[in-house]
């Protein structure tokens, strides 16, 4: 069973940063692709980025790609995701999701529908 646990949101000011956590619990560390999602209210799930190993080069959402940054540790079971430069529409919900390599390289990994295992979420707000 795999169990994923988010930590390290909350409030921050326009231009700020925030770093988020997400920590794994597998029964198996070899192949698992991590990835980061985020909702606001009324809106759907959008994916922020994807990283599989820590060798690997992650991917991002365009919008996204010059101010987060994704990494991993090296034991694999710990993903990151350090917000930079963060806006008012940053504000979110914010899930991390686990899944086969092809999550990542099936070419849909932006998809929430091709993660099957999914966080409890983190809550990040951003005032101006």
């Amino acid at each position: 069973q795999v169990q994923l646990v988010e930590s390290g949101g909350g409030s921050a000011q326009a231009g700020g940063s925030l770093r988020l956590s997400c920590a794994a619990s597998l029964y198996t560390v070899n192949s698992y692709c991590m990835a980061w999602f985020r909702q606001a209210p009324g809106k759907e799930r959008e994916g922020v980025g994807a990283i599989y190993r820590p060798s690997a080069a992650p991917f991002y959402a365009d919008s996204m790609k010059d101010r987060f940054t994704i990494s991993q540790d090296s034991a694999i079971t710990t993903v990151f995701l350090q917000m930079d430069s963060l806006k008012p529409e940053d504000a979110a919900m914010y899930f991390c999701a686990a899944g086969s390599p092809s999550a990542c390289y099936g070419g849909s990994w932006y998809d929430s529908r091709v993660w099957p295992y999914w966080g409890q979420g983190t809550q990040v707000t951003v005032s101006s």
